[in-house]
C-alpha cells in the first residue's frame, strides 16, 4: 500500500511517495508549468515510474502548496504550512524552527515539542528574501549561473552590505558596486546576507525565538552561501536535509497515508 504527497509550488513541483511504514519510496521534483494540474500528473507520473509502480497501487493523495486546489487528481488538500511541519518533523524529531525558501516565497515556523505548528511567517508577496532575488540579480546583472553563487560566495573577505530591500532597487545598488569594482564574490555574499537579515526579521517580527533545533529547506538551502549567512546572523547552527525541496511532499503523504 502507497501514499502519495504533491507540492505544488510557484517555482517546483515536488511529489513524494512512502509506504505503510512512511519510508520513501520515490520522490521526483518538475518545473512548474502554467498548467499545475498538469505539473501534478508529470511529477507523480516521474515518482511512480522511479518506484516502479503504477496509479493503482496509489491508496491516498494529498495536495499542498502554492497550486494545490488544481490538481484535482488528490483526495484531500491540506496548506504547506502544516505539510512543512509534519515532512521535517518526520526527519528530525526534535525541530522547533523551520525556514524554508524557495523560489517566490520564504516562511518561518515555530513548533512545540509535538511539532505542531505554535506560529509562523511568511513573505509571498515580494521577491525579496526569496530565491527569485538571487535569481534576478544574478541573470541580470552578474553574469554567474546561479549555481556558482554560494561556492563564490564563501571567497568573500570583505562582503557588501546592500541596504535595499526591493529587488529593483537592489538592483540599482548592485550596478553601483560593479561600477565601484567591488569585487563579484563581496557583492554576492552581501546578496546572501541581504536574504538571511530579511527572512530573520520577518521571523522577529512575528515573535518567534529560533529556538534550536533550526531546520533550512527549500531549494536556496542548496546554496552553502545563504546557509552560512543565515548562520552568522542568527549565531546558531541550521540543520539542511538531504533533500531540502521535498519536505511539504513529505508531509502531505505522510497525512495521505493517516487519512486513507
Amino acid at each position: 500500500m502507497m501514499f502519495a504527497g504533491i507540492d505544488i509550488g510557484s517555482v517546483v513541483t515536488k511529489a513524494v511517495i512512502i509506504n505503510q511504514r512512511e519510508e520513501i519510496m520515490a520522490f521526483s521534483l518538475i518545473p512548474t508549468s502554467y498548467d499545475r494540474q498538469q505539473s501534478g500528473v508529470e511529477v507523480l507520473n516521474l515518482a511512480l515510474e522511479k518506484s516502479r509502480k503504477s496509479a493503482e497501487d496509489i491508496e491516498y493523495i494529498v495536495s499542498t502548496g502554492y497550486g494545490r486546489r488544481a490538481f484535482t487528481s488528490s483526495d484531500k488538500v491540506l496548506p504547506e504550512i502544516i505539510c512543512h511541519a509534519r515532512g521535517t518533523k518526520s526527519l528530525f524529531p526534535a525541530v522547533r524552527t523551520i525556514i524554508d525558501i524557495g523560489g517566490q516565497d520564504s516562511k518561518v515556523i515555530q513548533l512545540d515539542e509535538e511539532g505542531m505548528v505554535i506560529r509562523f511567517e511568511m513573505n509571498d508577496k515580494c521577491a525579496a528574501g526569496t530565491g527569485r532575488f538571487l535569481e534576478v540579480l544574478t541573470e541580470r546583472i552578474l553574469n554567474l549561473p546561479i549555481e556558482e553563487l554560494g561556492p563564490l560566495s564563501l571567497k568573500s573577505k570583505n562582503p557588501c552590505v546592500l541596504s535595499s530591500i526591493c529587488t529593483v532597487f537592489a538592483e540599482s545598488e548592485i550596478i553601483s558596486l560593479l561600477s565601484g569594482h567591488k569585487a563579484k564574490e563581496d557583492i554576492v555574499y552581501g546578496m546572501s546576507k541581504s536574504i538571511a537579515r530579511r527572512v530573520i526579521a520577518m521571523g522577529v517580527g512575528g515573535q518567534i525565538i529560533f529556538e534550536e533545533p533550526i531546520v533550512f529547506s527549500g531549494g536556496v538551502a542548496r546554496n552553502i552561501g545563504v546557509v552560512k549567512a543565515i548562520e552568522e546572523e542568527l549565531g546558531k547552527k541550521v540543520i539542511i536535509p538531504e533533500e531540502p525541496q521535498i519536505t511539504a511532499a513529505l508531509g502531505a503523504a505522510i497525512f495521505a497515508k493517516e487519512h486513507s
